[in-house]
């Protein structure tokens, strides 16, 4: 029997006892480990997983559309001239010419949104409350608040930018009582934009809603936020600036900021020259009016000349609403001006019909 002998240090020997395995392993050691992070003002980004990191850059970052404007200037100027002749001719004009450009303006934007809502059923559901299916009901609503909205009232900037827009939008009278966070971070996209023209922060404040909202009219939102606020240029006369009477042009915009401002320029440009040639046809169309007009009595006739100028298109209780005449006297009165040749009607029916400005 061969014993096993004896070591004179016995924590060597509990050591060193039979021959070491494959799977035995050293101590592990503090610098080893190293899942722990780094200690100190290390750079974490050793310690960090591999992969993509953030973008932490502006989502609208001020700096590129400032360049973007700079290298449009050229286009900006003739934007500014064009809409400044829209809003002396407004200013000079009847109040009955910004209600007839926000009715046109809204009714084209809606067939970009996909609204699709004319004109004659708009003017109905704005003058008297009617025309509604349950099918589009809604899209009523939206195009009603955003005809009130370019005529009248304040701007999304008044009281400054989450003032403005909550009251602009109406979410405290949809029961909204603190500020959403989306309006609360569009009022802080706008003010980064701060100091850039109002065209250049319009078309921010477009891109950044439709990005931001996620309600079902966001696009009609943002569109008339953006007319409204691009119109602060002029000097009060075109309460918005249009933006859909020659085309959605404006509103398709896509790509760097270069492109977006590029083809909002060139679309508002074409929408307020649509305009103002506009105003040109129906104010030559009203002076032909009260000229073969002028052989009838009564205060009928300047009144329903009145309502046509502000009225895209008109009914007969609409009509009837308007001038605060009897309905025969309507009748009796759109019959001379039909048989005149100063309007026409557009629906080819036997009932509901809606007449026209023949311009």
């Amino acid at each position: 029997m061969i014993s096993k002998p004896v070591t004179s240090d016995p924590d060597e020997d509990a050591d060193t006892v039979g021959p070491p395995s494959i799977y035995d392993t050293d101590p592990p050691e503090d610098e080893d480990l190293w899942f722990l992070p780094p200690e100190g003002e290390e750079a974490q980004d050793v310690f960090l997983p591999p992969g993509p990191m953030a973008d932490q850059r502006l989502l609208f970052d001020p700096r590129d559309w400032r360049a973007a404007q700079s290298d449009l200037s050229l286009e900006l100027a003739d934007l500014a001239v064009t809409f400044g002749a829209l809003d002396e001719r407004l200013r000079a004009g009847p109040k009955g010419w910004t209600h007839r450009l926000a009715l046109m303006d809204v009714s084209d934007l809606g067939w970009w949104t996909g609204d699709r809502i004319s004109v004659d059923r708009l003017a109905l559901w704005t003058g008297l409350r009617i025309g509604a299916t349950g099918d589009d009901v809604q899209a009523l609503f939206r195009a009603g608040w955003a005809v009130r909205r370019l005529i009248g009232g304040a701007g999304p900037t008044e009281g400054g930018w989450e003032a403005g827009l909550t009251a602009f939008l109406d979410r405290m009278a949809q029961g909204i009582e603190e500020v959403p966070e989306a309006v609360a971070d569009l009022a802080e996209v706008m003010r980064n934009a701060d100091g850039l023209h109002p065209v250049t922060q319009a078309a921010i404040g477009f891109h950044a809603w439709r990005a931001l909202s996620q309600g079902i009219g966001q696009d009609t939102e943002a569109a008339i936020i953006a007319a409204r606020h691009a119109a602060t240029m002029g000097r009060g006369g075109a309460k918005f600036m249009p933006l859909a009477l020659s085309g959605p042009g404006a509103l398709r915009g896509a790509g760097t900021p270069n492109e977006k401002l590029s083809a909002w320029i060139r679309g508002a440009g074409q929408a307020a020259l649509a305009a103002l040639l506009h105003l040109d046809r129906i104010n030559a169309w009203e002076q032909r009016a009260h000229e073969a007009t002028r052989d009838l009595s009564g205060r009928t006739p300047p009144h329903l000349i009145d309502a046509f100028t502000a009225w895209p298109m008109i009914s007969a209780p609409l009509a009837e609403d308007l001038t605060h005449a009897s309905r025969a006297a309507v009748q009796r009165n759109i019959d001379g001006f039909t048989r005149r040749g100063l309007i026409r009607e557009v629906t080819g029916q036997g009932r509901y019909r809606v007449w026209t400005a023949a311009l």
